[in-house]
């Protein structure tokens, strides 16, 4: 049974709102306990596995020559999507499963900061990308690639923004004594109530809804226009639709995790347990399903990924070699030609010593008329 978790943690009242941190604490139910862990690990196992790849396959290309800015860009966002996985989803999972806080005043007032400055890096990637050019990189003398630096300006200016937006997430962050459990809250005072609902009204516009429809919006005219007007659309297509499905999926699976903490901070009614929790499962499944959309839908990923696997393959045979020994079969005489077969061979280029001994006393030798070893024919001439 999902119990109100909301009911159970009474809040000061020079508190405007309060929130939990690191995932919703305080429920009872054996089946939230194990279903919401084992769910989260699962996403986190098959979502690491195919962002290494795509970072595998995306170094590769680099190395000899074929990387562009958009995968550039695209790696950075698998980046993104491994971090959120290997170190903001595991918070999740002993929350859900301790149903209570164990991790410490540290990672309390840093978890949500550092999820939030993650999706938030995400978005401003992928909306970089309609700046970025698909064609590749020329190499340079100086290395094995060249780089345009717009792209590490570009990164740095949406990390530094990106950890500054959710600043009071570390702010107002929290421990709080709640019986024999402890739980991690965020706790916003009364007396900063009309400023943090101004931000929180800009917050999710600027870092998540203005990214995200002008994303999609861009990619939708890009592709129409590439399908109809370009002189080569093929590639270009491809490319543009691969990067709208990455738009708009992260659109729709981010929705719910950012709604949710919208209505919550605006003083609405508080939202189910249940919507909560598809929410932050939401959030783990887009950094997911990312690589899984670069893997069947773009090219140069799906070939990258064939490569690896035919060279893995090929490893694998060399290292247990098959000897194979030769048949002999049937009677005694084919095995017999078989082996002075075999010698003639070996001894292609060898000379036997007789015969060169033979042609050794034949070579310059002079035959005189008075000497003539064949006397019949002058005999039949002289006739």
């Amino acid at each position: 049974v999902l119990c109100p978790c909301f009911c159970q943690y009474s809040s000061s009242t020079n508190v405007s709102f309060f929130d939990f941190i690191g995932g919703v604490q305080l429920l009872q139910g054996e089946d939230i306990r194990t279903a919401v862990p084992v769910t989260l690990i699962g996403i986190c196992v098959s979502g690491a596995v195919g962002n290494l790849l795509v970072l595998l396959i995306f170094t590769r290309d680099f190395r000899s020559g074929r990387g562009s800015e958009v995968k550039a860009l695209l790696a950075s966002l698998a980046s993104t999507d491994l971090v959120i996985l290997l170190l903001c989803a595991p918070v999740r999972v002993v929350t859900y499963y301790k149903q209570s806080w164990t991790l410490g005043s540290f990672v309390c007032s840093t978890t949500d900061w550092f999820q939030h400055s993650c999706v938030i890096a995400k978005t401003l990637i992928l909306a970089a990308t309609t700046r970025a050019k698909h064609t590749l990189v020329p190499s340079t003398a100086t290395g094995p690639l060249y780089s345009p630096t717009w792209i590490h300006g570009a990164l740095a200016f949406i990390w530094i923004v990106s950890m500054m937006f959710p600043i009071p997430q570390l702010l107002f962050a929290s421990l709080v004594q709640q019986g024999r459990d402890t739980i991690c809250v965020s706790e916003m005072p009364a007396c900063a109530s009309d400023f943090m609902s101004l931000f929180y009204k800009i917050y999710p516009t600027a870092a998540f809804v203005a990214p995200a429809i002008f994303t999609v919006a861009y990619y939708t005219k890009m592709l129409h226009a590439a399908v109809n007007h370009a002189p080569s659309p093929q590639h270009q297509t491809k490319v543009i639709l691969v990067l709208l499905c990455l738009s708009g999926a992260l659109g729709l699976l981010l929705l719910p995790e950012w709604g949710t903490f919208t209505w919550i901070r605006l003083g609405y009614s508080r939202p189910p347990a249940g919507l909560l929790i598809f929410g932050q499962v939401l959030l783990y499944a887009c950094s997911s399903l990312s690589p899984v959309v670069l893997m069947t839908m773009y090219d140069d990923v799906r070939q990258g990924l064939i490569n690896i696997w035919f060279v893995s393959t090929c490893r694998s045979k060399k290292r247990v070699p098959s000897k194979q020994c030769p048949k002999t079969e049937g009677n005694g005489a084919e095995v017999g030609a078989n082996a002075v077969g075999n010698a003639v061979l070996q001894g292609k280029e060898k000379t036997f010593p007789d015969v060169e001994h033979f042609w050794t006393g034949r070579r310059n030798t002079h035959v005189e008329e008075e000497q003539d070893p064949v006397p019949w024919e002058r005999e039949e001439k002289m006739l």
